[in-house]
């Protein structure tokens, strides 16, 4: 912060030299501060990059910037809705959606790089005794302090690393215009596709984040052309080298991409 004698030394100045200085001096620090906050929102970690400068055909719909998703509110940390990954993780999804532009299919990001803060987030709420409506659309069939003893939530996340995705794909030629209202009613997420919120995707047979033993990307619970998508996104993920999480059919991982260090870096915008 500047001292009171520069403070005064530049009011001196700008009296003697009139108005026109005034505005130069302005103008200068207002360019400075949008420049330094550009600086700071485009600003990542070593290896670390912005999906749409690497595939911007990519679609983005990533929910914990938002309140829909099963906690019901922004997370810490995600101060903008940017999918971040690591570079090598970038350059596959570009693979990936290369691929499948030739059958008019793309994919559409929910989730990619989650800062540690947001993870620390997600497990006060576990825990914090309170069920919402929210929590309830995610997992209808028991309390939200079971997802620690069945594997739907963890103290570390592999998101941390810059190397988990959770993803879906979308089918281009269809009608997908229709939005989550929060005020609407919407079934559970293993409700029928017409009940549950929408999500512009094909229909996996339950909705993203889906606590629930039918999102087991082999349950026996769903019909075959959900499980022909399913198996359509693992393979062509698996192409790349992503593994799936047997308990969540739209989480994949890279092996060995983002090591073992959790980042805890805010997300912000890209530009």
């Amino acid at each position: 912060m500047a001292s009171v004698e520069h403070r005064k030394t530049a009011a001196v100045i700008c009296a003697r030299r009139g108005p026109a200085i005034f505005r130069w001096m302005t103008a200068f620090v207002a360019a400075g501060c949008i420049a330094s906050a550009a600086a700071r929102a485009q600003k990542l970690p070593t290896g670390f990059v912005y999906l749409r400068d690497i595939e911007p055909t990519i679609i983005q719909d990533i929910r914990y910037a938002g309140s829909n998703n099963f906690v019901g509110r922004r997370l810490r940390g995600y101060e903008a809705a940017e999918c971040v990954v690591k570079r090598e993780v970038g350059l596959l999804l570009k693979s990936v959606q290369e691929e499948l532009a030739l059958q008019s299919l793309s994919l559409k990001m929910f989730d990619c790089y989650r800062p540690a803060r947001a993870v620390a987030d997600m497990v006060a709420w576990s825990r914090d005794g309170k069920e919402t409506p929210a929590q309830k659309r995610y997992n209808p069939s028991f309390r939200k302090a079971d997802l620690f003893r069945l594997g739907y939530i963890a103290e570390r996340s592999g998101h941390s690393t810059g190397a988990a995705l959770d993803l879906t794909l979308v089918d281009l030629k269809a009608d997908n215009s229709a939005i989550f209202d929060p005020s609407k009613d919407y079934g559970d997420c293993t409700a029928n596709v017409n009940q549950r919120a929408p999500e512009g995707s094909v229909d996996m047979g339950t909705g993203y984040d889906c606590s629930d033993v039918k999102a087991n990307t082999s349950a026996k619970s769903i019909t075959a052309a959900q499980r022909r998508w399913r198996e359509k996104l693992v393979l062509v993920m698996g192409r790349r080298g992503f593994a799936n999480y047997s308990k969540e059919w739209w989480h994949f991982s890279l092996r060995g991409a983002g090591g073992q260090q959790a980042y805890d870096f805010p997300i912000t915008r890209a530009r």
